[in-house]
């Protein structure tokens, strides 16, 4: 049973990681966007219960999210443990979610911290130039396009889209310190959290995490 949470930063590659533990960790990736979008998309009860707050601009409350955990943890993929990605997001998610754990005999194993600095973050997250015709995205400085503001493939005029601007991004990052980031010292008090350097090339993040997880 290996029962892990990704915690990070928006920008910080939660779910690239993700993706790469799923080449060598049979366990299900689980995010909360992906729980979201299922239940609104198939009209399930909690998830016309989400979209009741929704429409009203209103966030979800945690006992709905944590709801949808819930489900998604009792399915047959996760009975020898889960990714989460994006869950919890605050300190009471992280209480909600050792309770539902504990009810089902098992507990959050490691939550693997991956540090990346703002000054990092932004450089990621504000970079983004998509074409208007074909979608195709860019980046300042991991994907720029040959020649600048012009796609490569149709040759059409790229724009930003407004949350892609570095102002809505630094607003991303402060509403995680302002919310999320308290989770460190939660779960560093329950000396399950392990500290990853996110500043690395991707391989070697991947290699620091498969190490971390092996030690379990």
């Amino acid at each position: 049973m290996t029962d892990l949470v990704l915690f990070g930063a928006p920008g910080a590659g939660k779910g690239t990681q993700a993706e790469l533990m799923n080449e060598w960790l049979p366990v299900p990736r689980v995010s909360s966007g992906d729980l979201f979008r299922y239940n609104l998309s198939n009209n399930t009860e909690l998830g016309r219960l989400a979209k009741t707050f929704m429409d009203r601009g209103e966030l979800v409350p945690d006992d709905v999210t944590v709801a949808m955990v819930r489900e998604r943890l009792q399915r047959p993929d996760c009975a020898t443990g889960v990714i989460l990605d994006g869950f919890p997001r605050t300190v009471a998610q992280a209480e909600a979610l050792d309770a539902l754990l504990a009810d089902m005999g098992r507990r959050v194993d490691a939550v693997l911290f991956i540090q990346v600095s703002r000054e990092s973050l932004l450089g990621r997250l504000a970079g983004r130039w998509t074409c208007p015709t074909c979608g195709a995205v860019y980046h300042e400085v991991f994907n720029p396009e040959r020649s600048k503001g012009i796609c490569d493939v149709d040759g059409a005029k790229l724009f930003q889209r407004q949350d892609d601007t570095p102002e809505t991004q630094a607003r991303r990052i402060d509403v995680y310190q302002e919310q999320t980031a308290p989770l460190e010292q939660y779960y560093r008090d329950q000396s399950v959290l392990v500290d990853i350097d996110g500043e690395q090339d991707i391989a070697m993040v991947q290699a620091q995490i498969k190490a971390a997880v092996q030690a379990l």
